[in-house]
């Protein structure tokens, strides 16, 4: 299993700060006693449809990751045609993708 890791400099400034410098943890990070109490009061800020905001940045960064990858593979053909690949961006996918391109 895995743990968040943090990192500082001599001054006491965080050196990971980044998602390129960081370990996301992932679901086989938990650890195998985890109690969790769900909150029980208002939310008493005023947001969106009283949202709480805790599920995007994740989803966002997986997202991103994918598209980066696809954006990467019609560069390999000069972006002249559209690139089908199935989630997750596994490297056969990729590979798969790149050899449709070739032939499209």
């Amino acid at each position: 299993m895995s743990i968040e890791i943090y990192r500082f400099d001599n001054n006491a400034r965080e050196i990971i700060y980044a998602t390129s410098t960081y370990k996301i943890p992932v679901a086989s990070d938990v650890p195998e006693h985890f109690n969790v109490t769900l909150f029980d009061g208002q939310n008493v800020r005023s947001t969106p449809f009283r949202s709480k905001a805790v599920g995007e940045p994740p989803l966002m960064l997986a997202l991103s990751a994918y598209f980066a990858i696809r954006d990467a593979v019609s560069a390999s053909a000069n972006h002249k045609a559209p690139v089908f690949m199935d989630a997750p961006a596994t490297p056969e996918r990729i590979l798969m993708a790149c050899e449709a391109l070739k032939k499209a």
